[in-house]
């Protein structure tokens, strides 16, 4: 059973916080090393294991460019 309950967030934060955060995630996967993070109010986990890819969306007028990070949590 899974111990979290789902969550679908999307929170925007100022430049000098996203790029923060971006460099802190470089870091971490340059050193191998577990990423926390802390989004809207509840602080995450990032496991070495964890998959990266990007994503490009385009519709009608807009796009957009997501960089997404996955991991399966042990059951």
């Amino acid at each position: 059973m899974n111990r979290n309950p789902e969550r679908d967030v999307e929170k925007t934060y100022p430049l000098p916080d996203f790029i923060a955060k971006l460099r802190r995630l470089a870091d971490a996967l340059e050193q191998g090393e577990r990423f926390d993070i802390q989004i809207a109010g509840e602080r995450i986990s990032v496991p070495v294991r964890a998959v990266c890819n990007i994503e490009h969306e385009r519709e009608g007028g807009s796009e957009e460019i997501e960089f997404q990070i996955k991991w399966e949590n042990p059951q």
